[in-house]
């Protein structure tokens, strides 16, 4: 406390606190001190900044080399399921093949011609020919093969106009 001399009009004989007074020095270096303060804080938030988009780049491009990978995984899925499909139809075909071939063999098995003939008999109730049955025929040597006449020539040769006029007269 500040100590008062009693008389008719105290006065302060001496103030419990001195303000300290700093040169302009000191206060230039406070003011830069203070300004250095407030740079480092704003480099470490653009810092930190900076991280967090590099860590926020970082899970993008993982994500985007996920993705990537999936659809490649699912192609090639799709190119599996294609070649087992083609797989399955390859051996469908060579069992359908086999069986083919021995559908033929029996058919030619069967096909002997006495056994036909049996058949014939047996359950068609046919006979063989008598030669009271055949009857020849002669024919002629003549060529029934028609050869081309002048006439196709001159249609070819005709305009179109001459053509139409031989449908309408009939020709």
């Amino acid at each position: 406390m500040a100590r008062y001399q009693y008389e008719t009009s105290p006065r302060k004989l001496e103030p419990d606190f001195i303000p300290n007074r700093k040169s302009r020095r000191q206060e230039e270096e406070e003011k830069a001190l203070r300004e250095k303060i407030k740079r480092e804080a704003k480099e470490k938030a653009n810092k930190k900044r900076a991280a967090q988009l590099l860590k926020k780049k970082v899970v993008v491009y993982i994500g985007l080399v996920f993705a990537m990978l999936l659809v490649i995984s699912y192609r090639n899925s799709l190119i599996t399921e294609d070649f087992n499909k083609v797989k399955s139809l390859k051996d469908e075909l060579a069992t359908l093949q086999k069986e083919n071939q021995q559908t033929e063999v029996s058919i030619e098995s069967n096909v002997n011609l006495n056994k036909i003939e049996e058949e014939a008999k047996s359950k068609l109730g046919m006979q063989k020919l008598t030669n009271d049955q055949k009857i020849y025929i002669n024919l002629p040597k003549k060529d029934y093969v028609q050869s081309s006449t002048d006439k196709s020539e001159t249609d070819t040769q005709k305009s179109w106009i001459a053509k139409i006029m031989d449908k309408i007269r009939g020709n």
